[in-house]
């Protein structure tokens, strides 16, 4: 059994209130209220600076430069095409820059503060707890709601898009391979804090659907 299953089954319930969430199944569905939408792109936008400096710390602690490329490259879809996703978003729903600037929710700042620890850890295999997390969750819940109405619009359908598909189901084998591969060679502190890390990631991600579900947004 692979060790990224066996950190997963640890916090499976955890790990199911975010990947079958109402949220996402209403995102799908058509049926998510635009406020809500709002709410959860102007939050998640904010993971964006945390969520690339970690990025790139670990393509800087890769093991070798074939290690590390797979991760430059989705580091570059991530600083274009999903970035260029949330100012068309931002634009179609009326969303403000004074409003994107706002103040980061809790939940928001909880995750942030958590990819900064693991980042200035300067621990690859905790840099990569947080990394699979944060992608592996997304494909998985994403994958549920890929036969969605072609007629969604864009800031639903393309939501889902970005986080399907053997391209980016290629990038979730990447970082899950190699939490994998360097499990083995761990000490078992090292082993202790990356599951620790990986736990509280789930963790965010739930409480993050959670709080964007039962959110409310003032009107621009």
């Amino acid at each position: 059994m692979r060790i990224t299953d066996d950190l997963k089954r640890s916090v499976q319930d955890d790990w199911d209130a975010a990947t079958d969430h109402p949220f996402c199944r209403d995102l799908a569905a058509g049926t998510l209220p635009l406020d809500k939408m709002r709410w959860y792109l102007v939050q998640d936008y904010k993971f964006i600076d945390q969520f690339v400096r970690l990025l790139a710390t670990a393509i800087a602690h890769a093991p070798t430069l074939k290690d590390g490329i797979p991760a430059a490259q989705f580091l570059g879809l991530v600083t274009s095409t999903e970035n260029t996703y949330f100012v068309r978003s931002f634009e179609a729903l009326g969303v403000s820059q004074a409003q994107i600037d706002g103040p980061a929710a809790p939940e928001t700042i909880a995750f942030q503060d958590l990819m900064a620890e693991a980042r200035h850890s300067g621990r690859y295999e905790q840099m990569l707890a947080v990394l699979v997390v944060a992608e592996w969750s997304y494909l998985t819940w994403a994958t549920r709601q890929a036969d969605y109405d072609r007629a969604l619009p864009f800031y639903f359908a393309e939501w889902i898009d970005l986080h399907t598909g053997d391209g980016f189901a290629g990038v979730v084998a990447y970082l899950r391979g190699q939490l994998d591969g360097i499990w083995g060679d761990l000490s078992e502190a090292e082993q202790l804090a990356a599951a620790d890390l990986f736990k509280r990631a789930v963790r965010c991600e739930r409480a993050f659907f959670d709080a964007a579900y039962g959110s409310t947004w003032d009107a621009p």
